[in-house]
């Protein structure tokens, strides 16, 4: 229970100062007074001092703010499980975090929470306020933690998932800083070329044809791509150029309606070559929350529902809709999930497995972790290969922006030989 820290004057008028037990600032100011004492001061014990006892109860001015970093959110769990594995009452934990954060979302968001659980809420419910920092499996790993009496393991656990879940997706954002990079680089010097050196050699060229058969295929086309991007006093251009965030808007727009999400979720899944590797990260990701939440004691078909609004892909998301109806009606998890023929066998044989042995967190943990390995390979693979290609694909457009250019040449010199 929250110790509370008060001054207090007597009936002589002395000034009295003591600790009491309360679930919140307004039982602790009525125990207070039912001593004969009249309250000044009373605050949590390691939460910040406040002027009078009545502003104790009163919320502080609330301002909204951005999502937090997963890395912010996933050391807070961590701290605050050491916290409470350490006996700290979760007031007082908070109350400290609060002091160690900087300024920001996070500090203005541990200190809304502390204030509603002085007020009597629970944890759960006072993270459930703050969806953009907390999201539904964070809030539900913590209900499930407060109702089992183990909320220190619950938050570790959670730290843990999230470790995980973002390790493999920080490489991958990582490895393909490089490439973005260099094709982009690549794209703006080709660009250039065509703007501003190819139209200075377009009337030498145009001189070297004999008339008759004129400038060799290769040679006008480049020409005529030349002319076109000059075209409009240059606003052709300038299209071509800003092209490329058209394209990141319109897949941007696309992803606010839920059948665009899921064509475009179902076209990652089936182009070449990536197809892969977004089925082994996607599959380990929900296969990973749902196991971390059935392990935690959420209720199957709560922990499904959790799954399905964090799988971030509808293709996943519509079967594990599919998975939930089917267990609703007496189902078994395995079956649903062979018949919607969007995972491999061995994930339906595992699920079957620790179905049956009553290990279904373990099993999912187990698809996840090797799903999670192999998935690490490809990255690797993926990377050591990327870099020839994208050497060999620069020099072939290098290469024959070089050759259209002395293709004239080269017959001009044929003819005087």
């Amino acid at each position: 229970m929250p110790i509370f820290q008060y001054t207090a004057l007597d009936a002589k008028g002395n000034e009295v100062k003591a600790e009491i037990e309360a679930l919140s600032s307004k039982e602790a100011i009525s125990k207070i007074r039912s001593k004969g004492l009249f309250p000044t001061k009373v605050r949590a014990q390691g939460a910040a001092k406040k002027t009078k006892a009545e502003a104790a109860a009163t919320p502080r001015r609330r301002r909204s703010g951005g999502k937090v970093k997963t890395k912010q959110i996933t050391q807070f769990a961590r701290q605050l499980s050491t916290l409470q594995d350490a006996g700290l009452a979760i007031l007082r934990s908070l109350r400290i975090l609060e002091e160690q954060q900087k300024s920001g979302t996070l500090k203005r968001v541990i200190g809304y929470v502390a204030d509603d659980i002085e007020g009597g809420s629970t944890l759960s419910e006072a993270m459930a306020k703050h969806p953009k920092t907390f999201n539904r499996l964070f809030v539900n790993m913590v209900a499930a933690g407060e109702v089992g009496g183990v909320l220190d393991v619950i938050l570790a656990r959670v730290a843990d998932f999230m470790e995980k879940s973002e390790r493999l997706k920080s490489k991958i954002k990582g490895a393909m800083v490089y490439p973005v990079v260099v094709m982009t680089v690549a794209f703006l010097i080709v660009l250039g070329l065509m703007i501003f050196i190819i139209p200075t050699f377009s009337q030498v060229l145009t001189d070297m044809s004999d008339g008759k058969q004129g400038l060799p295929a290769l040679t006008q086309g480049l020409l005529n791509i030349s002319q076109w991007l000059l075209g409009n006093k240059g606003l052709n251009a300038g299209l071509v150029a800003i092209s490329p965030f058209f394209v990141i808007m319109f897949f941007k727009f696309l992803r606010r309606f839920r059948y665009g999400r899921y064509a475009l979720d179902w076209l990652k899944l089936h182009l070449p070559v990536i197809r892969r590797l977004v089925y082994l990260t996607t599959v380990a990701r929900w296969t990973r929350t749902l196991a971390t939440l059935i392990g935690a004691g959420v209720p199957i078909l709560e922990a499904i529902n959790i799954t399905r609004e964090t799988a971030d892909n509808e293709v996943y998301s519509a079967m594990l809709g599919k998975v939930h109806q089917a267990i609703r009606q007496g189902d078994t998890f395995a079956n649903p999930l062979r018949q919607s023929k969007t995972v491999d066998s061995i994930v339906v044989n595992m699920v079957d497995v620790g179905e049956e042995t009553g290990d279904l967190d373990k099993m999912l943990m187990k698809v996840a972790d090797n799903f999670d390995e192999e998935a690490d390979v490809m990255v690797g693979a993926m990377m050591s290969l990327l870099e020839p290609i994208m050497i060999v694909s620069l020099g072939l457009i290098v290469g024959t922006i070089v050759v259209a250019m002395f293709l004239p040449m080269v017959k001009v010199i044929q003819v005087l030989m």
